[in-house]
């Protein structure tokens, strides 16, 4: 298979191997592009650095901590209320951020006292918070001002509070991938087994890699106590820091995204002897699947089957009307890690989408492999693309949707291609069997809305209609189908609630006989 060559890249030839595109009956031997290596020069990446990936996407979701960066005040804000990483305790870790604002006299003379005072104020503003997790930034490392030492003398001065120290300099890895296994390994060497936990079911599980992106984590812990489970931390989303502490008592952690929280399921097992088993959440199949599986391993099969059927049941009638007005449709998937694979395949099978590229500015080359695998043929796979690329890309695809970051999203509205926001969703959450179903809806909204349709006239020379009425979305996907289609009883557009996720907290779940005693209580 040739590489793909970009036309605003022929000036960096080494672009030239991060960008392929899938031939028919080719192998990953020959489809796969170069990926998670050095940023190339000139290039100009939007990927984020190795801080972003431990501060942003894993910690910050932890709701009963405050997150102090130690470093410039520009690092914290640009990890801050970026994604929507909610919590049933009022959003704590959303409402505020902290950083210790180091400036250029710090830089030169140390920063250590700096560290120390912002600690204790905020303690002092939030005393109801325990809990501290403070970040290393570029600045604070190269100057090596010892973060460790401070956090033990405010523990030492206040015997009520617990620091977690994370030293993840941006610089510290190709990208913030980088900062994923740097959390995790410092989580478990410092936190682990610090806590004892209570033990009420028979049936004990971490949720790992689950950050609770407008309560994907809710929706999918909801599903496990349904059927007996306990949830006894989730890493991170709506996660709690004592929780995270007792760890190595669950039974079996469930693996969610491979690609930021494998490193600590792996180290589990080696040190703690628990198995770890990857599930899906996205999409029927792959969810349905996920589910038998947990309950395979701890022989409740039968309650899974009953949460699937009555789930299924209630939700399809909605999947399979999207279904027939997304049929065809072309998507350019480039979320980042490991949405690229979670949806590749599921997306073109239960909602009839094409998947026409796909890319990832972070995930390694087994994000590719399998994100390639699961693409249909003719896909421009591309690693690391900057914005010129995108733009290109674009241009050439033609695509009718996009699901990537804010960031890119804003560049193809630019362009009049419409984008889902990938990373902290539109009007989620997707995980589950009804959030699926808004995640079609979403797309639909998307590529049928009658503004996007106005913005493909360009007032300054396209001749305006004057004689034509008001526009729907529904007007414009059911044009050309069938009446049989259009009116089929057995469909339906999405019926759930704008807010799905806050009647799940006070959903009465059934009680399982439960053989174990509880254990000690956490201290």
């Amino acid at each position: 298979m040739p590489y793909h060559e970009f036309d605003c890249s022929k000036c960096i030839p080494e672009r030239k191997q991060h960008a392929v595109q899938k031939g028919e009956g080719e192998d990953l031997t020959s489809a796969l592009p170069l990926g998670y290596l050095n940023t190339i020069p000139g290039t100009i990446s939007e990927r984020g650095c190795a801080y972003c990936g431990a501060k942003h996407v894993i910690g910050t979701p932890m709701k009963d901590v405050i997150h102090i960066s130690h470093g410039p005040v520009g690092c914290t804000y640009d990890t801050w209320q970026t994604k929507r990483y909610i919590s049933d305790n009022d959003n704590f870790q959303l409402k505020y951020t902290f950083a210790t604002d180091m400036k250029e006299k710090n830089i030169v003379f140390g920063a250590e006292k700096v560290l120390k005072n912002n600690i204790n104020e905020a303690f002092d503003a939030h005393p109801n918070i325990k809990r501290m997790t403070i970040y290393q930034t570029c600045a604070s490392a190269l100057i090596g001002d010892d973060i460790a030492a401070i956090a033990q003398e405010v523990m030492d001065e206040r015997p009520d509070v617990d620091i977690f120290v994370c030293n993840s300099p941006g610089f510290a890895g190709p990208s913030q991938s980088g900062g994923h296994h740097k959390i995790n390994i410092a989580w478990i060497n410092q936190k682990v087994g610090t806590v004892e936990p209570t033990i009420t079911s028979d049936y004990v599980i971490n949720y790992v890699g689950e950050y609770n992106i407008q309560g994907d984590q809710e929706v999918m812990t909801d599903y496990f106590h349904r059927m007996g489970i306990q949830v006894l931390s989730t890493f991170t989303g709506n996660g709690s820091y004592d929780d995270l502490r007792a760890m190595h008592r669950a039974h079996l952690n469930v693996l969610e995204c491979a690609r930021s929280a494998e490193y600590i399921c792996n180290e589990l097992r080696v040190r703690y002897g628990i198995p770890r088993l990857d599930i899906d959440g996205f999409g029927f199949g792959p969810l349905s699947d996920s589910l038998r599986k947990i309950g395979l391993f701890f022989g409740i099969e039968d309650r899974a089957q009953a949460i699937i059927d009555a789930e299924v049941a209630r939700w399809k009638p909605e999947l399979d009307w999207y279904r027939e007005r997304l049929k065809g449709k072309k998507v350019c998937l480039w979320p980042g890690g490991s949405k690229l694979w979670h949806w590749a395949h599921v997306i073109h099978e239960e909602m009839g989408v094409e998947v026409v590229s796909v890319y990832t500015k972070f995930g390694h080359q087994g994000d590719m492999e399998k994100g390639i695998a699961r693409c249909e043929v003719g896909a421009l796979a591309i690693d690391d693309p900057n914005e010129l690329e995108s733009l290109e890309a674009m241009y050439k695809l033609k695509p009718d949707v996009i699901f990537t970051g804010k960031r890119p999203g804003e560049v193809a509205k630019k362009i009049r291609v419409p984008y889902l926001n990938a990373h902290a969703y539109h009007n989620g959450p997707y995980k589950g069997f009804e959030g699926w179903v808004r995640f079609a809806r979403d797309i639909y909204n998307a590529i049928y809305s009658p503004i996007h349709q106005l913005a493909m006239r360009d007032i300054s020379k396209d001749e305006i209609p004057t004689d034509q009425g008001f526009a729907t979305a529904r007007m414009l996907s059911d044009a050309t189908l069938d009446e049989a289609v259009r009116n089929a009883p057995d469909t339906r557009e999405y019926s759930g609630n704008f807010d799905s996720v806050t009647p799940l907290r006070e959903r009465e779940l059934p009680d399982f006989a439960n053989d174990q005693a509880p254990r000690q209580e956490a201290v």
